[in-house]
């Protein structure tokens, strides 16, 4: 049996498309159904069934998927067990991550990694609301909920915290509230709504009554910008926020605290790559506490 295509059997397995694991291999559609159906062939079943939304395994395909996942797991420890002794990192580490945190903290902060390990390429992906560590979809997670079941190593990285910010010179255009009541006579920027994903970032789900006018945007960092630009009244991130001298606290007693929390798969752990990774972030991060939650 060919260990390649049973690569490819994998990738569909968990992204339930033929489409979608092409672009996660960097191939065609095509090679993709030729891998599958010669693997089909060698075994004499069928491993999907095949619709038009994506595909199912059969039952042959699941039993297949069980062995081949314990077979990728040996494959993994191994190779965290031989990298032990590599003198330069090298691959590809992928990590999904809110895009405030990447944007806003983390790449800034990241040519200092790149300087240390020159050879490793670093792959920045957003994170959904369907994202998920045990499909493989990541080699490391940033998340602002608690760890999914199954099988992850998983830590809290850090404890955070957010305010209304609003620019000084829309404070001295449209007055300061004093109240919640007197955000209703002013803009408010916030996330799309239905694009949220997580549960932890509709912070204040009456903002979204037919009362308040809004600026929605699913970008943590374009709500920064348009804030600071004067659109209006915006719940932000403090760590990124103390760096705007443009902005100003608005309500400063109502704080919603949230909590970023770092995962991997329990078989990616040992690797070299994903752990220097995970090591830089956890320092960075300690050495940067303070304006998480100032």
């Amino acid at each position: 049996m060919d260990w390649d295509n049973i690569r490819f059997f994998l990738s569909v397995a968990r992204a339930r498309q033929f489409l979608a694991a092409a672009r996660q291999l960097g191939v065609d559609h095509g090679t993709v159904s030729r891998r599958i159906g010669a693997l089909e062939s060698s075994l004499g079943v069928r491993l999907f069934d095949r619709q038009t939304t994506g595909c199912t395994l059969t039952a042959a395909g699941e039993r297949l998927y069980e062995s081949a996942e314990d077979v990728e797991a040996q494959l993994l420890r191994a190779q965290g067990d031989l990298s032990q002794s590599d003198v330069e990192l090298s691959g590809t580490v992928r990590l999904a991550a809110p895009d405030g945190f990447t944007a806003l903290f983390l790449c800034p902060r990241l040519g200092k990694l790149k300087a240390s390990y020159p050879s490793l390429t670093i792959q920045l992906v957003p994170i959904s609301r369907t994202f998920s560590l045990s499909k493989r979809e990541a080699d490391l997670a940033i998340t602002i909920a608690r760890p999914e079941q199954g099988r992850l190593a998983a830590r809290k990285l850090v404890d955070y915290s957010l305010h209304f910010y609003a620019a000084k010179d829309y404070l001295a255009a449209n007055g300061t509230p004093q109240t919640t009541a007197d955000l209703t006579r002013h803009r408010l920027v916030t996330y799309v709504q239905d694009l949220v994903f997580a549960d932890q970032l509709n912070f204040m789900p009456e903002l979204y009554g037919p009362t308040y006018s809004r600026l929605e945007c699913s970008s943590a960092v374009g709500q920064l910008m348009a804030v600071r630009n004067g659109a209006g009244i915006g719940i932000l991130h403090d760590y990124a926020a103390h760096t705007h001298p443009q902005l100003h606290m608005v309500l400063p007693d109502i704080v919603f605290e949230r909590s970023y929390w770092m995962m991997t798969h329990i078989d990616l752990q040992r690797l070299n790559r994903v752990r220097a990774i995970s090591d830089f972030i956890i320092e960075e991060v300690s050495a940067q506490r303070s304006i998480f939650r100032p």
